[in-house]
């Protein structure tokens, strides 16, 4: 019996994967990842130059769903047939050798792996092996601590309602706002409406080479970059402590 192992890769610097992570890819003979189709991958750029001469990749790439809105039936269901589909592959490979899946930044905090991880429970052995997240690799690039005292931090899905958004932009300390991309625009108005607009980062492809950091509300309206978090630092419930 085989294993599938998702191995965290951190924020996107190779660099800032796991010891674990990197030996786990270098010795693998079966490679899977997700990429949205035409495209190299993400996480397949990532490990550029790492994987074993021999290893067999399995791009995993998602049903165009681009004229679908994210919260209608029908893009629910084409994700979950993708879901269900690579998830039988994978268990079916894993039956006689171990498969790796490559996930930016940590598996398990909002990355893709944990929807074939739910389906592949009780069929197949399943090991994941954490990385950095990518907030974590956005907030660095800052130069600035996102969390003093005791801020309190809120990390927030640009796939909200706008209202949903205002509302906890007010009460947060510190905040992060992933998955942003096309629902940029409504972040910017929620954070102009909650007063915390000219407060914002955006951090686009933190730690990579094409890094870019920028003041939200001097970033051209119109610019919405798919691999982009959102930052408002914290302040401190309690004073910053000095010698």
């Amino acid at each position: 019996m085989g294993r599938v192992i998702c191995a965290g890769l951190g924020p996107g610097d190779p660099e800032l994967m796991s010891l674990k992570a990197a030996r786990t890819i270098g010795a693998a003979r079966h490679v899977a990842y997700f990429r949205k189709e035409g495209r190299p991958g993400q996480a397949r750029q990532i490990v550029e130059g790492m994987l074993h001469p021999a290893a067999i990749e399995y791009p995993m790439e998602y049903p165009v769903t681009t004229e679908l809105p994210f919260d209608s039936p029908d893009y629910t269901d084409a994700l979950a047939r993708f879901y269900d589909d690579w998830a039988s592959r994978l268990a079916a490979l894993a039956a006689s050798e171990d498969v790796v899946v490559l996930c930016e930044g940590d598996p398990f905090f909002y990355g893709s792996f944990m929807h074939l991880h739910s389906r592949l429970q009780g069929r197949v052995a399943v090991e994941v092996i954490p990385g950095i997240t990518g907030m974590t690799g956005c907030w660095t690039a800052t130069g600035t601590p996102i969390t003093w005292g005791d801020d309190v931090l809120t990390v927030l899905m640009g796939t909200l309602p706008e209202d949903d958004l205002v509302r906890h932009m007010q009460q947060a300390d510190a905040l992060v706002v992933m998955k942003t991309g096309r629902n940029l625009p409504r972040v910017r108005r929620a954070l102009e409406r909650a007063g915390r607009l000219d407060q914002a980062w955006l951090v686009e492809r933190g730690t990579m080479p094409n890094q870019r950091v920028a003041r939200l509300a001097e970033v051209d309206p119109t610019d919405c970059p798919y691999f982009a978090i959102v930052l408002v630092h914290g302040h401190g419930r309690r004073p910053e402590i000095h010698e």
